[in-house]
C-alpha cells in the first residue's frame, strides 16, 4: 500500500504506535497506577518491613551469626525458628523455608524465599505453565507454583496443625518473596480450603503477604481472596507486571527486537477491557500495596509513600520500562523503602500526638472499611463481567463483625462500587476534623477537650 500511494503509511502507523508505547512505558511511570488508591495507614502496614527481614533471614546459613543482616538487625529470636529447610530437604520441590514461631506478635509464620538464579529447580517451578493449565475453586491457577503449593501443605500440613493447636490464639501466616510469594499465595487458597485439616475454624486467622509477587491467579480469584492475601510491589517492580508466558519470555530473550515489536503492537491494539475479561489470565494476588518513591523528570529517590486498594481494573497492566525494574524486585531495597515509609506514617502520627482511644477507634474503622473496600471490588468485577466473579461472598477476614452482618450490610448497599472508597475518605476527613483545627496562622493544631 505504500508503494503504490507513495506515501509510507503504514510505517507512519508503525512509528505512531511505538512513539506511544514509548510515552507509556518510559514517561507514563508506575507511579500512575496507583494514583487514585488510598494511602496506607501505619496500623495496617506496620507488619510487612518485620515480614521482609523475615524474608532475609532466610537467606542466612547461621541467623546468631548473620552475614549480611538489614540495619537494626532481623528482630528475630533463633530460638523461635521452629523449622528450617533447604533445597536437599525440599528436593527442589519449592525454595528453602521456615516456620518461626512469633510469640511477640502471637504468630506462626511460614516464610519461603525467592527465586535462586543458580537453581535450575525454581527455574522448572516458574516456566512449568501454559495459559488456562489449571483451574482452582472457579479460577485459573499458575500450575507450577499451585504444585509447589500442594506439595508444601501436604508436608508442612501436620507440624502446622501442632503449633495451631499449642497456641490457639495465633494467628498463621504465609509470607514469600518473588518465586516464594507465588508459593505462599496459593498455599493460602488451598490452607482456607482445608482448615479443618489444620485445626483453624475461622477464616481470619489465616493472612499472606506476597513481596513482589508473581502473577499466580485469575482476576476473580484475586479481587475474592483480597481479604486474606496482601501483595507488596516496590515502584517499578517487573515481576507483578509481566503478563507474558514466564517460558516465552526467557526465549525471547535471543530475539529482542522482535518481542518489542510484539509486545509494542499488542500493547497498543489490545484494550484493557479485553484483558481482564480473558478468564486465563493471571494477576498479582489479593490486596495491593504500592512503595512509591519516584516521580518523572525527578533525580534520586523520593521520601516513600504507601497507597492500597484492592483494584479490578488497571491492576499493574504494563511492564514499565525503567532502570530499576530489577532493583525493585529486590527484597532488601523493599525492606529499607517499607521501613522508611513506615517511619514517616510513626512520625506524621507522633506529631499529631492522636489519643489511645483514637487510634483503637481509627484501627476498628479501618478494619471495617477494608471489608466495605473488598465489598465493593467484588460488585465492581460482576459489574465489569469479569469471568466467574460473585458479589455475593462469606469472606471477611478484615470485619470485627459478624460474617453474615458484613453480607447483609453489603446487600443493602445499593449504590455503585465506588461508593466505599468514598466513605474511607469522608471517614478519615471527620475523624481529623475531630481532632484538629486550624488557627488563623493556617497551623494545624489539636483541639482541647
Amino acid at each position: 500500500m505504500s508503494i503504490l500511494c507513495g506515501l509510507p503509511i503504514l510505517e507512519s502507523v508503525y512509528c505512531l504506535a511505538c512513539a506511544r508505547w514509548v510515552w507509556l512505558k518510559c514517561l507514563y511511570t508506575a507511579g500512575r497506577e496507583s494514583e487514585n488508591w488510598g494511602l496506607a495507614t501505619a496500623e495496617e502496614f506496620e507488619p510487612i518491613p518485620h515480614y521482609c527481614r523475615l524474608i532475609l533471614s532466610v537467606y542466612e546459613d547461621d541467623l546468631r551469626n548473620p552475614m549480611f543482616p538489614p540495619p537494626g538487625g532481623y528482630g528475630i529470636d533463633p530460638d523461635w525458628v521452629v523449622l528450617r529447610k533447604d533445597y536437599e530437604e525440599t528436593l527442589g520441590r519449592v525454595p528453602p523455608y521456615i516456620v518461626y514461631l512469633d510469640h511477640d506478635h502471637s504468630d506462626i509464620v511460614l516464610v519461603v524465599r525467592g527465586l535462586k538464579m543458580a537453581k535450575e529447580s525454581d527455574f522448572l517451578v516458574m516456566l512449568d505453565n501454559k495459559l488456562g493449565q489449571t483451574k482452582f475453586d472457579g479460577g485459573y491457577v499458575h500450575n507450577g507454583l499451585m504444585k509447589a503449593a500442594e506439595w508444601l501443605f501436604d508436608t508442612e500440613c501436620e507440624f502446622l496443625r501442632e503449633l495451631v493447636l499449642k497456641n490457639p490464639k495465633y494467628t498463621l501466616t504465609f509470607i514469600g518473596h518473588s518465586l516464594g510469594s507465588g508459593v505462599v499465595a496459593l498455599l493460602t487458597l488451598v490452607a482456607l480450603q482445608n482448615r479443618s485439616k489444620l485445626g483453624i475454624v475461622e477464616r481470619k486467622r489465616i493472612r499472606c503477604y506476597a513481596t513482589a509477587p508473581a502473577r499466580c491467579m485469575s482476576l476473580n480469584l484475586a479481587v475474592r481472596y483480597a481479604d486474606v492475601i496482601n501483595s507488596i510491589v516496590l515502584q517499578d517492580d517487573f515481576l507483578p507486571r509481566t503478563a507474558t508466558s514466564l517460558s516465552d519470555l526467557f526465549r525471547s530473550l535471543f530475539c529482542l527486537p522482535c518481542v518489542l515489536c510484539v509486545t509494542c503492537l499488542k500493547d497498543t491494539c489490545t484494550l484493557e477491557e479485553r484483558m481482564f475479561t480473558d478468564p486465563r489470565r493471571l494477576y498479582a494476588p489479593g490486596r495491593l500495596y504500592h512503595i512509591v518513591e519516584r516521580k518523572p523528570f525527578r533525580i534520586g529517590r523520593l521520601p516513600p509513600v504507601v497507597r492500597t486498594a484492592v483494584p479490578v481494573d488497571g491492576r499493574f497492566e504494563h511492564v514499565v520500562l525503567s532502570c530499576h525494574a530489577t532493583t525493585d524486585h529486590a527484597i532488601v531495597w523493599i525492606e529499607r523503602e517499607s521501613q522508611k515509609a513506615l517511619n514517616i506514617m510513626m512520625e506524621r502520627d507522633r506529631m499529631m500526638d492522636v489519643p489511645a482511644k483514637q487510634r483503637m477507634e481509627r484501627k476498628e474503622s479501618l478494619v471495617r472499611e477494608h471489608s466495605l473496600e473488598h465489598e465493593a471490588a467484588l460488585r465492581k468485577a460482576v459489574a465489569l463481567d469479569v469471568p466467574h466473579a460473585f458479589s455475593t461472598s462469606p469472606y471477611g477476614t478484615f470485619t470485627l463483625i459478624e460474617t453474615e452482618e458484613a453480607e447483609n450490610s453489603g446487600k443493602s448497599s445499593g449504590g455503585s462500587p465506588s461508593a466505599p472508597l468514598n466513605h474511607r475518605s469522608e471517614s478519615l476527613d471527620d475523624f481529623v476534623e475531630r481532632l484538629f483545627h486550624v488557627d488563623e496562622a493556617g497551623n494545624i493544631m489539636v483541639k482541647k477537650s
